[in-house]
């Protein structure tokens, strides 16, 4: 639609002034020619565009030009809000108030029609998921530590530890990730001299130190969060042999949960658990013959737990 791919032009060269003719003519998929005739589509609406010929040449705004405000097509209106109400149910979202308050500004300038639909869309939809825990990082802190990790910056972290213990801490932030409902940075601690890994709705602020590093080229972030979470220090220590394949074992246990080796026997499942009784359910659910390496205890609540299954069953012994 001819409308459409002008509007298209005018919010390009709002974002990206300069680019030139081939550039534009890709991203909205036609021929120079066309985007030609864009331009002057524009200039005849009182657009002022300036095309600068040359080597470095192209397309943008006259200086002092003020934009109209933002205009959005009926799906990319719907892709938004969609995107708000999916952010606040999975947890990708900031602050407390953050995702209500920029629904309610879009919702106000929505044409009545379509902010119906839109609305039948958020009250009639079902998720198949729990919502995630609630702990959005503020928006403030985890841009910090985006930029400083994407231009190798140092920065120093006020932070608060699940105990609730502050601390000031600084880190080289090697990658920002999201992983079931939460967001964490990972990366180089001064403090320790090891990578860590740090929930980022627990920092108060992150401020640049003037220092830069470079991020290891075999580090990553993702693999290194999920190892990190894999072993936190719950009570015991678990080491269960599974008579599975490595691929089928890694199909039905995070990554995030636990650490999977390939053996000669089967897959080794090394873990950590606060409860043993929740394990041996776990271990049962999975349907696979198992061998439990340690602890000791747990083999007590797995003979527990056969026990109450075979008497809800009503076998006799």
């Amino acid at each position: 639609m001819t409308v459409t791919r002008v509007l298209t032009l005018l919010e390009l060269l709002q974002a990206r002034p300069g680019l030139t003719g081939p550039e534009l003519a890709a991203r909205l998929e036609v021929d120079e020619r066309t985007v030609r005739r864009y331009a002057v589509r524009l200039a005849e609406i009182g657009v002022p565009v300036e095309a600068e010929r040359g080597r470095y040449g192209g397309y943008r705004l006259l200086p002092g030009f003020k934009l109209p405000p933002l205009m959005l097509t009926d799906d990319e209106a719907t892709a938004v809000m969609l995107g708000l109400l999916a952010g606040r149910r999975s947890g990708l979202a900031v602050g407390e108030a953050a995702t209500e308050s920029a629904l309610a500004k879009i919702q106000r300038v929505l044409p009545q029609a379509l902010r119906d639909r839109v609305d039948a869309v958020s009250e009639t939809l079902a998720h198949t998921r729990t919502p995630a825990p609630v702990n959005t990082p503020k928006a403030g802190p985890l841009l910090a530590l985006a930029g400083a990790a994407r231009r190798g910056h140092t920065v120093r972290l006020a932070y608060r530890s699940w105990r609730g213990d502050s601390s000031e801490r600084d880190l080289d932030p090697y990658g920002i990730v999201f992983h079931s409902g939460r967001w964490y940075v990972a990366g180089f601690d001064h403090a320790s001299g090891e990578m860590r890994t740090f929930r980022v709705d627990r920092v108060a602020s992150a401020a640049r130190t003037g220092t830069a590093f470079e991020v290891p080229a075999d580090f990553d972030p993702v693999a290194h969060v999920l190892g990190s979470l894999a072993a936190v220090p719950y009570r015991h220590e678990v080491k269960v042999l599974l008579a599975t394949t490595m691929e089928e074992a890694a199909r039905r246990i995070p990554a995030s949960t636990a650490t999977l080796t390939e053996t000669d026997d089967g897959v080794l499942v090394e873990t950590r658990a606060e409860r043993l009784d929740g394990m041996a359910q776990m271990l049962a659910g999975l349907g696979w013959p198992f061998t439990v390496i340690t602890p000791d205890e747990l083999r007590g609540e797995i003979r527990a737990l056969a026990g109450r299954l075979v008497e809800a069953a009503g076998v006799g012994p």
